[in-house]
């Protein structure tokens, strides 16, 4: 057998990633495969694939939960799967690229054939889709945040809702966000098709969602939303998919990608969307005003239940415009009493979901909880669409939780009285003194909130293939910043070679005393002070107990990585402690935390330092014999030995 190439890569580009690289090099090495891992972790491409490599390779393995790009294995073996696959099947991946059992990977067809499709058990539906939404998360962001601070700061009472003056520099930045908003739904179409048949799906997906965003193609004043947006990047995927299979000349197959896949595709989308998918949609809204309208003096409480979950079905889609609508219709004609259920239904979606987050973080993904921050922002001032990313992500779970809380949020504002002046929603128009009622107000809203937020946390399952490293260091190696930042605050500490270059036999104790998991957390911490590497004990110590109560840092495999960035830390150090038999430090798989490592960081240097020893840490920790040898050591000395292996 020659040599197996392979790639990992996971979102945080952390833990996981070196520990499927680990895996696989290990498995290799036991099955007498030469085989070299290249990984795209947060702080790049380590260890690259040259081309030589690739063209002397039996076969490629990628184990990875992001897009990697494919283009340089074209004719090769190939195995695509996610990166859990990595870390738990590693001997099962090689021996599929041993026994011929990879498709081969074709550039033209944007496709894999062979023996077998890849086992990823990942839906590529659910792939396609997320490719999209990770490229749309940012907009959302910039443009709601935006229009949140242009509304709080420049905004004016006036009789068809708050209003920036014009000209003034908050109009500005009004417009800004505004324009991120415009955005939003093309570049989520766009990258759908683009998962689907890679760079010719762009141009006719953002073609398709422009149209699918803008109901003036179709006869709508709402447009089809980001509803709309997904079925527009699917529709052109597919449609530029099909288009590249098609046989033509050699002569003609150099331009296919960049002029007749394009032009035609976009095309077929577009017509599609003008003449027979955007029509019907807009029927459809026109007659939902006409009944919502007919509804006025009849059951007010069946209206509130439309109208909320009109507000929170789509999240700022065409069934939400359509409710908002005719709830700032009545405004004009000094109906106050139905703008008033409407605006509170208005951030329950966002806040919902974005406290979920803050309650049940095992229930999310660190992209998740990342957004939501955001969302939980968005919401208070009556941003809707905060929410849009994790509707996106699991719709069957997000959007009954949303509607439901949305729903009762609207019954009890409806029941109470709660009236609208202005043609907005959110906490923002009660504080500005918009809202009749402001205390039901409030009421109504907290009791949509904390409705959506458990429904949720009740439906949704633990992030699917979660590991104990996951779950105890993926979230502290990017300081809780949100992803798109970690590239720029990470790159390599050159001072940190091995991990014995920020520890020494003083911080080393191979019998802790401690019985609980702060008893050793405080003989570790004291190491720290005596050995003049804390400015403040007590500080540090918090930072170590507000990072645990997070969730654990009990990786399971009887490790535990406590740690905490502080700026009570002069200088990054690490602390190893030994408690042979165990104290319980809440794993996710059950064990005894044995084998415990404290990591200190200075405040201002966090992102380099997580990065560069939780990589070392991950790769050599996931070795069976090397934990063992370290349970064993009779001696400080003995253990700072196998230390200075960890690099």
């Amino acid at each position: 057998m020659g040599k197996i190439l392979a790639i990992t890569a996971c979102p945080v580009g952390i833990a996981h990633t070196y520990m499927a690289a680990e895996n696989l090099q290990k498995a290799g090495l036991a099955l007498g495969v030469d085989i070299k891992v290249e990984t795209q972790g947060s702080i790049g491409i380590e260890n690259a694939l040259t081309d030589q490599e690739i063209a002397e390779a039996d076969g490629i393995i990628i184990a990875a939960d992001k897009e990697v790009p494919k283009d340089r294995f074209v004719g090769k073996k190939l195995i695509v799967t996610g990166v859990q696959d990595g870390i738990r099947k590693p001997e099962e991946l090689i021996k599929r690229i041993q026994n011929g059992d990879a498709p081969v990977y074709k550039a033209e067809a944007g496709a894999v054939s062979g023996a077998k499709k890849s086992s990823s058990k990942e839906n590529p539906i659910y792939k396609h889709l997320m490719n999209g939404v990770s490229y749309m998360v940012p907009f959302i962001v910039v443009g709601g945040l935006l229009i949140a601070i242009a509304l709080t700061l420049g905004g004016e009472q006036t009789p068809g809702g708050i209003k920036i003056p014009d000209g003034s520099f908050w109009k500005h930045i009004e417009s800004l966000g505004a324009t991120s908003f415009m955005f939003m739904v093309p570049i989520l179409a766009g990258f759908i098709a683009v998962s689907i048949a890679d760079r010719p799906g762009l141009v006719p997906g953002m073609i398709g969602g422009y149209i699918a965003a803008n109901g003036s193609f179709y006869g709508s004043t709402a447009g089809a939303g980001f509803i709309g947006g997904i079925i527009a990047g699917f529709l052109a995927g597919y449609v530029a998919l099909a288009i590249k299979k098609i046989k033509v000349p050699k002569a003609v197959q150099p331009v296919m990608p960049i002029i007749f896949i394009p032009i035609l595709s976009s095309v077929i989308v577009g017509l599609l969307f003008i003449f027979v998918i955007g029509h019907p949609v807009a029927s459809v809204f026109t007659a939902l005003t006409s009944w919502l309208a007919g509804m006025q003096g009849g059951s007010s409480i069946l209206l509130a239940m439309i109208l909320g979950a009109m507000i929170a079905v789509d999240m700022g889609g065409p069934f939400n415009k359509v409710a908002f609508l005719f709830g700032s219709a009545m405004i004009g004609e000094g109906n106050y009493g139905i703008m008033g259920p409407i605006a509170a239904a208005i951030c329950i979606p966002p806040i919902g979901l974005g406290l979920a987050t803050f309650i049940n973080k095992r229930k999310f993904s660190q992209t998740e909880r990342d957004a939501g921050k955001a969302s939980f922002t968005m919401g208070l001032f009556g941003i809707t669409e905060g929410a849009i990313p994790f509707a996106a992500q699991d719709p069957l779970r997000v959007i009954p939780s949303i509607v439901v809380g949305s729903m009762v949020g609207s019954v009890i504002a409806m029941l109470a009285g709660v009236g609208d002046r202005v043609a907005h929603g959110g906490p923002i128009v009660a504080v500005l003194g918009a809202v009749d009622n402001v205390v039901m107000f409030f009421v109504a809203v907290i009791i949509g909130i904390i409705v959506t937020a458990f429904m949720v946390i009740t439906l949704k399952k633990n992030v699917e293939g979660s590991v104990p490293v996951a779950a105890g260091v993926g979230p502290v190696s990017v300081a809780s910043a949100p992803a798109s930042h970690t590239k720029v605050e990470t790159a390599v500490n050159t001072d940190i070679n091995k991990l014995t270059d920020i520890t020494d036999l003083e911080l080393i104790d191979i019998d802790l005393e401690g019985t609980t998991r702060d008893e050793v957390i405080d003989e570790l911490v004291a190491k720290f002070d005596t050995e003049g590497i804390l400015s403040s004990k007590l500080s540090f110590k918090q930072a170590i107990l507000n990072r645990e109560g997070e969730s654990s840092t009990g990786l399971g495999m009887n490790i535990a990585i406590p740690h905490g960035k502080s700026s009570a830390v002069k200088r990054p150090a690490v602390a190893f402690g030994i408690k042979r038999d165990g104290v319980d430090w809440k794993s996710l798989d059950g064990t005894d935390a044995k084998l415990i490592f404290m990591i200190a960081v200075p405040e201002k240097a966090a992102g380099d330092a997580h990065l560069k020893i939780l990589q070392m840490l991950s790769r050599k920790l996931m070795d069976d014999s090397f934990r063992q040898q370290l349970l064993t050591v009779a001696s400080k000395e003995e253990a700072y030995k196998l230390l200075e292996t960890i690099k």
